[in-house]
């Protein structure tokens, strides 16, 4: 009697390289202080690698004062994707044994919970986006805990709108709630000049441009600039590049060119092994 070929592959939840337990997973249920980076792995391979492992250092550096080895950051990173299917998101959180609202111990090491789930290529768009006036702590870090990010998508997607871009004290717009964003003046990729979150997308993006010929710069864009620009996009781990039809009342045109530019790009940034 014969039965059906069955997979192994499914998506796993790592603490430190190993399959986490429930005892392990409930003392951060509630935790806050602590940092990640979002990855997509595509054949098990990842484009901006080497971001990724300078983020979580970095991140771990200033949150608390040592970082884990890029070499053990990886071979974890690794195991989760060799436990799963080809294909995965990927989230990468580092944290402290001590928790939040307590004094760390620099004697002890840090922790890496890694989870892998579907891949995901991001909305298709156009998105119409609601300008809020917020600026993120500790906007250079990408950090849990951020109630305000859901709580503005939420109130956007009520006012109907899709999402929400956020504008800072100076009236600049800045990022979006999990979006970077990026604008087109016609012939330039221009990034908004304010203190964000680089993402690793936007990293791999910005240094891909130049090699295929699309210039790009950083300037001050407030609401009053956008209708004089060409397009606009959101991007992030998921994706280069989704339109944007709206800002606010401001409607802006199809951006073709800057789309294909953007996702051109990216695809030039070389996949890595882990």
């Amino acid at each position: 009697m014969s039965t059906a070929a069955t997979t192994t592959e499914s998506f796993v939840t790592h603490l430190n390289g190993r399959p986490a337990t429930a005892d392990d997973l409930t003392p951060l249920a509630f935790a806050g202080y602590a940092h990640f980076t979002a990855i997509q792995v595509r054949d098990r391979r990842v484009r901006g690698l080497d971001l990724h492992l300078t983020r979580l250092r970095s991140a771990s550096q200033e949150l608390f004062g040592r970082a884990l080895p890029d070499d053990l950051v990886r071979s974890r990173l690794r195991a989760a994707v060799d436990a799963g299917p080809a294909d995965a998101s990927l989230t990468a959180t580092v944290h402290s044994p001590a928790g939040e609202f307590t004094l760390d111990d620099p004697g002890l090491e840090l922790d890496l919970l890694v989870r892998s789930a579907p891949p995901s290529d991001g909305p298709r768009g156009p998105l119409a986006l609601a300008t809020v006036a917020y600026e993120r702590p500790l906007a250079a870090l990408k950090h849990v805990g951020e109630i305000a990010k859901t709580y503005h998508l939420r109130r956007a997607v009520a006012d109907g709108f899709d999402d929400a871009a956020f504008v800072d004290r100076q009236g600049r717009l800045s990022e979006a709630t999990i979006w970077n964003l990026a604008f087109w003046d016609g012939e330039a990729v221009v990034w908004p000049r304010a203190d964000v979150l680089r993402g690793t997308m936007m990293s791999v993006v910005s240094r891909q441009l130049d090699g295929i010929g699309v210039p790009q710069r950083v300037e001050d864009v407030t609401p009053a600039d956008l209708p004089a620009l060409a397009g606009a996009v959101v991007l992030n781990s998921w994706t280069p590049g989704v339109p944007v039809h709206r800002i606010g009342d401001v409607e802006l045109p199809e951006a073709p060119r800057f789309l294909d530019a953007l996702h051109r790009a990216h695809a030039t940034e070389p996949l890595t092994a882990l």
